[in-house]
């Protein structure tokens, strides 16, 4: 059983996505990553730890890298012939995913929560929010290509090294390759962040203005968790989009999701609802989020809010 993991590189080393991937695919076999990325030193390190044996280290092409790594990724999949190919599912990796597929003609499977590696690579998924599972098998020939969503199992190290790294220069791929980034706006990230929050406060809807976020704001800092938001928030314009939590934006998996005047639409839920405990607050007592919830609040946020903060304060 062959199975490589696609690994791009995020803050000077491997995302924390992939390294998901590579712990789960140790646990079967020999795992093989095809890392892009710039000095892959402590990178290669890291995923070695993880489970990596070989690593094939992308080096080049530029700013917007995705047409260039899927031509080089499929020159080595093609000398290799591996069987099973996993992307973490983010912006770069389903970009590469999806020109790999094309070059190689082959489907891709997205969406994923678990792979059955070496059990003839069934993939599980989540559909309607997160209500029903599905599973699917691949029936054509390999390499079959599986896109995998963020937090679907956990990264550890398992003490290994990588035994073999082999550099592959990525090579210019014409019209497919001239966008270029004219631009870069950098926003500022302040405080704990959502991927890695233990403690996470979100608000929605319910909190009626742009400049009633300042409660969820106050929450969070006595518990020094990351604050997000819904999707409907965020489309106003009252908060960023970095904040965004749901299928459109980012997958969460913390201790205690507080989740406060949110309604509980199915597009927020499958970026939440594997939290280990989820508190919701609530004015309507039919709201959705409820369904979710360990515990429910169901009052006007504008009063429990306050309240709750000054508990919180109080405590210390």
């Amino acid at each position: 059983m062959s199975t490589w993991i696609f690994a791009e590189e995020v803050d000077g080393g491997p995302g924390e996505s992939a390294l998901e991937l590579v712990t789960r695919a140790a646990g079967v076999g020999d795992v093989t990553v095809v890392y892009l990325g710039g000095d892959a030193t402590a990178g290669i390190g890291t995923l070695g730890a993880c489970g990596a044996r070989t690593v094939y280290h992308l080096t080049g092409g530029g700013d917007l890298p995705a047409a260039s790594a899927a031509a080089a990724l499929a020159g080595l999949v093609d000398r290799e012939q591996p069987e099973l190919v996993l992307f973490a599912q983010t912006y770069t990796s389903r970009d590469v995913a999806g020109r790999l597929a094309a070059r190689i003609d082959r489907p891709v499977i997205s969406n994923a929560v678990d792979v059955g590696i070496g059990s003839g690579n069934a993939v599980t998924s989540e559909i309607f929010g997160g209500t029903q599972v599905v599973t699917t098998e691949f029936t054509g020939p390999a390499p079959h290509l599986v896109l995998v969503r963020p937090k679907s199992f956990a990264a550890e190290e398992c003490g290994g090294n990588v035994d073999r790294v082999e550099v592959v220069p990525l090579a210019g791929t014409g019209h497919a390759g001239s966008p270029r980034v004219v631009d870069k706006i950098v926003e500022r990230a302040e405080g704990p962040q959502l991927s890695d929050a233990k403690v996470i406060v979100s608000g929605g809807r319910g909190l009626g203005s742009a400049d009633a976020y300042v409660l969820i704001d106050e929450v969070a800092e006595p518990l020094r968790a990351a604050t997000g938001a819904t999707r409907a928030i965020v489309d106003a314009g009252w908060v960023p989009y970095a904040k965004q939590v749901g299928q459109t934006g980012k997958t969460v998996k913390p201790e205690v999701y507080l989740a406060c005047g949110i309604s509980g639409a199915m597009q927020h839920l499958v970026g939440m609802k594997d939290s280990k405990r989820i508190v919701a607050v609530n004015k309507d007592p039919e709201a959705p989020i409820f369904s979710v919830a360990d515990l429910g609040i169901v009052g006007d946020l504008h009063k429990v809010l306050p309240k709750l903060t000054e508990t919180l304060r109080a405590r210390g």
